[in-house]
């Protein structure tokens, strides 16, 4: 450290004195000064040697597993889950293969109402007998989706509970969405 006179008359100071101190990283906020370093060290290129670079991150591990980790990884490299996914999944699964059924009923339904020649008796009849085998089928398989829903909120936590599926209110939908014809 210099000493400094304190007694020469401040018109006499040095340039370096007179030079404002320029703080870089005055006025600006914390995360700001973070995002510079970051940016000033992937130029310098000191992230591209780091053990792992370029490869996935290995999200594999779960702390709450505790004494069923080694099950869990089992199950995960074999393509399996835990019972109640599996029961969820199926329950998605079947819901969606459900849905996709009366889909087609419906469009064929329209295509029917939409066609320049209208439809014969006999179509009407067909179409009508699918309609109500399809409203019978769908019923039952809510039905049977729910008994599986209700097991499944047994069985699992409470952030995988499901609600009951309103039987009636979906048939009743259905039968809104894809009226028969009058033969």
């Amino acid at each position: 450290m210099d000493f400094k006179d304190w007694r020469k008359s401040t018109q006499e100071n040095t340039e370096e004195e007179k030079a404002p101190k320029i703080n870089r990283f005055r006025g600006r906020r914390f995360y700001d000064y973070i995002d510079e370093q970051i940016r000033e060290a992937q130029e310098q290129g000191k992230f591209e040697n780091l053990q792992g670079f370029g490869k996935p991150l290995n999200l594999d591990s779960n702390p709450y597993t505790g004494d069923k980790t080694l099950g869990y990884n089992l199950l995960k490299s074999n393509g399996y889950a835990p019972p109640e996914i599996e029961l969820a999944n199926e329950i998605s699964r079947e819901l969606a293969d459900a849905e996709t059924k009366l889909e087609k009923l419906r469009h064929q339904g329209q295509a029917m109402r939409a066609r320049r020649v209208p439809p014969f008796p006999s179509e009407k009849r067909a179409f009508n007998a699918a309609v109500e085998k399809a409203t019978a089928e769908y019923g039952q398989k809510l039905r049977e989706l729910n008994r599986k829903i209700l097991t499944l909120n047994l069985s699992a936590p409470a952030a995988m509970h499901r609600p009951l599926i309103e039987v009636e209110k979906q048939v009743q939908q259905f039968r809104e969405s894809c009226p028969m014809f009058t033969v």
